[in-house]
C-alpha cells in the first residue's frame, strides 16, 4: 500500500486528488495539509511514502516545505504538482529534493503512474523534462561551494553520470556502454550512494552544477 499526503491550499483540489487516488486499491490518502507548515508537520505525523506538494501556498511555500521534508531521515518522496508552468519554480523544487513534478491538469492515469513511480524510488521526469530546465538554470544557480565533489566516482561511474544527465534510461545507458542493465543499475546506485543523492533528478542537477556536463554540450 502506498501512503500519500496531499498538500495544497485549495480544498477542492485536495478533494479531487483524494477521490482519484482513493479509488486505487494500492493507494491510501493518509492526510491533508493546507499550507507548507502543515505539510512538514503532517509528514512527520503520518509518515507517508509520497507527498503531493503544491508549489504556491501561503506562508511556507511548497519549495521550502519540500526542502525541510526531504532533509529528514527516512523522508518521503515528494511529487510536485502545480498550475504554474514556470521553469524556475520546477528547477528550485528539484534542487530542494523533489523526485518529480506534474502540472495539475495532467491526465488521471499520468498522476497515478507518477505516484507509483515516485513511491518506488523513481524520478518520473528526470530523463526528458528536467534536462531542459537544468540546462537553462544551472548557470544561474549561484555559488557551487556546496556542490559535492565527484572525486569518489570511478571513471565508469563518471561515464554513467554523464549519460544520466543526457537523459538516457538504464537500458539506453547499458546499450551505449555495452554492459548489462543490471550492471548499469549497480553503477547508478553507487553514484547516488557516494554523492548522498536521493534520486536521479539530483544526479542530473549535480552533473550540471559541477561542470561535468555543460548546457548545450
Amino acid at each position: 500500500m502506498i501512503h500519500v499526503l496531499l498538500a495544497d491550499d485549495q480544498s477542492l483540489v485536495r478533494s479531487g486528488f483524494r477521490m482519484i487516488l482513493s479509488a486505487e486499491p494500492d493507494i491510501e490518502v493518509v492526510g491533508e495539509a493546507g499550507d507548507g507548515r502543515e505539510a512538514v508537520a503532517r509528514a512527520d505525523t503520518f509518515a507517508p511514502d509520497v507527498v503531493l506538494m503544491d508549489i504556491r501556498m501561503p506562508g511556507l511555500d511548497g519549495i521550502e516545505a519540500t526542502r525541510r521534508i526531504t532533509a529528514r531521515e527516512h523522508a518521503p518522496h515528494v511529487l510536485v504538482l502545480t498550475t504554474f508552468d514556470r521553469d524556475e519554480y520546477v528547477y528550485e523544487a528539484l534542487r530542494a529534493g523533489a523526485s518529480a513534478f506534474l502540472l495539475k491538469d495532467a491526465p488521471e492515469q499520468q498522476l497515478l503512474a507518477a505516484v507509483r513511480v515516485v513511491a518506488d524510488g523513481g524520478s518520473l521526469f528526470a530523463p526528458s523534462v528536467t534536462r531542459r530546465l537544468i540546462e537553462e538554470f544551472a548557470g544561474r544557480a549561484g555559488t557551487t561551494a556546496d556542490v559535492p565533489t565527484l572525486d569518489e566516482l570511478t571513471a565508469r561511474e563518471l561515464e554513467v553520470l554523464r549519460l544520466i544527465a543526457r537523459g538516457l534510461s538504464n537500458a539506453e545507458i547499458a546499450a551505449e556502454l555495452v554492459i548489462s542493465e543490471h550492471t548499469t543499475k549497480t553503477h547508478v546506485a553507487s553514484i547516488l550512494q557516494k554523492l548522498t543523492l536521493r534520486n536521479r533528478v539530483r544526479a542530473v542537477v549535480l552533473a550540471y552544477e559541477s561542470g561535468l556536463v555543460r548546457p548545450g554540450g
